[in-house]
């Protein structure tokens, strides 16, 4: 590991703030600056670009926090990606890291910074090498098509080394961390888009893109089909918000008390979503990979994964692993057999996936009851009845945290997939996401900052 240390000691980072907590309008600056820095970002088109084989599948680029086509194409998946390598190789003990110290998790932190360069490295490299994002065809063959492809992959290299460190800046100056914030802004961009865009859409200029004024015309029209899958689509919408929302609220709170001030407690919360999004992040990201992999795969002429029919999977490992719309399907009168089983499994695939990244998420973010149990005893506090202890504390922590990280993972996971199964706007995976990160920001702001914040926004946060 010496290489390693003197490798991560020479990269460059970013330096935290000397102060021990940021007030609210510091953090508030720096991410609302990340943002608008991402959002212009994905507006900077790749010089040299001819072929963009990836716009096709930008429902995937939501969930990757990317713009095909731009400098951010690659989004957080580099990041991503990297997470999930190390949480396989921790998980199953080849590489070991003690995360309860300062100096394990800042190993840890540097070999995740180095493996995310690794992998920015290399999908740049597959997306312009496989013809996702590749130089006009008609210079192939040429030494100009050569020296772009290698021009397309150093700007993606930077697009992806910026999001790396944008995500770092939001991770120690801003509110929650630059992954989920970007998710966020993104998914909230595309269901501003397809529910309010009143240009009309390029499958059917007769009508609006935007969901609810195409709703209103295919009624002032008579085009019942139309309005029904409209409807569908802004209902079931409200409804993955609605049960986004009332998941998230659910908790089991341990009732603890201060043990040398008699009279005083607190009740130390455990939510029912204990690992929040990042299970579903984790495995939609993945399956996100999958895709694209699988596209560029088909185009290189090798369909190991499968192939697709334009922008639909129609066979192989991607056939099964996509969510057919069942909703607008039912609508529409084209409702297969094969089609709810391919519901199924996928609704599978995504149960075992959040649970699995529940279970390594746990192990490695000091999430686990030993962990807990140590925080809740520097803290002062004890369960009352039981004698201050570490042992029988994470005993009586693990009836309730394993149970929550199965079955509250297995939960996310199902309502992530009845949410893409349904006819919601965007990607409802997505909405979820989306909805869990405003949440779980919400909840951050209004635990630490309702006092050092403008009235009228602490009267609007309450």
């Amino acid at each position: 590991m010496s290489f390693l240390d003197t490798l991560t000691a020479h990269l460059p980072e970013v330096k935290g703030p000397l102060q021990k907590r940021l007030p609210f309008k510091e953090k508030l600056k720096w991410s609302l600056i990340i943002l608008v820095l991402f959002f212009v970002m994905g507006l900077v088109p790749l010089f040299g670009l001819g072929a963009n084989a990836l716009q096709q599948f930008e429902f995937l680029s939501i969930i990757l926090g990317a713009s095909f086509g731009s400098i951010i194409s690659l989004g957080i998946g580099p990041l991503v990606t990297a997470s999930i390598v190390l949480q396989l190789l921790v998980g199953t003990g080849i590489l070991k890291f003690d995360l309860a110290t300062s100096e394990g998790k800042k190993k840890f932190q540097g070999l995740q910074k180095v493996t995310s360069i690794f992998f920015i490295i290399f999908e740049a490299a597959i997306y312009v090498l496989m013809g996702g994002l590749a130089p006009s065809p008609g210079l192939a063959g040429t030494a100009a098509y050569a020296q772009l492809e290698i021009v397309l992959i150093v700007q993606l290299f930077i697009g992806g080394i910026m999001i790396l460190f944008m995500d770092e800046v939001i991770s120690k100056w801003g509110f929650g961390s630059g992954i989920s914030l970007f998710i966020a802004a993104g998914v909230a961009q595309q269901i501003f888009i397809t529910a309010f865009n009143f240009l009309p859409s390029p499958t059917n200029p007769e009508i609006a893109a935007g969901a609810i004024p195409a709703l209103f015309q295919s009624l002032a029209a008579g085009d019942v089909t139309t309005a029904a899958l409209k409807l569908a689509a802004v209902i079931s919408t409200v409804i993955v918000f609605a049960i986004c929302v009332f998941g998230q609220a659910m908790k089991v709170e341990i009732p603890l008390t201060f043990g040398r001030v008699r009279g005083y407690g607190i009740r130390w919360p455990l939510n029912f979503f204990y690992t929040s999004n990042i299970p579903v992040i984790l495995i939609a990201a993945l399956m996100a990979n999958v895709q694209l992999f699988a596209t560029l795969l088909e185009r290189w002429g090798y369909p190991l994964l499968g192939t697709f029919s334009g922008n639909t999977p129609i066979s192989g490992l991607v056939y099964w692993i996509n969510s057919p719309d069942l909703v607008q399907n039912m609508i529409r009168g084209s409702f297969t057999v094969a089609q709810l089983g391919q519901a199924g499994l996928y609704m599978l695939l995504m149960i075992v996936g959040a649970v699995v990244f529940s279970i390594f998420w746990v192990q490695t973010a000091n999430m686990d009851a030993a962990s807990q149990a140590k925080q809740i005893l520097s803290s002062g506090l004890q369960i009352p009845g039981f004698r201050r202890d570490e042992r029988v504390l994470t005993h009586i922590l693990n009836r309730y945290i394993w149970p929550l990280t199965i079955v509250g993972g297995a939960s996310i996971g199902l309502l992530a997939a009845i949410a893409d199964l349904s006819s919601a706007l965007s990607r409802g995976t997505g909405i979820l996401l989306m909805v869990m990160i405003i949440y779980k920001l919400y909840e951050e702001i209004s635990k630490q900052h309702l006092m050092d914040m403008h009235p009228m926004m602490r009267k609007f946060m309450e």
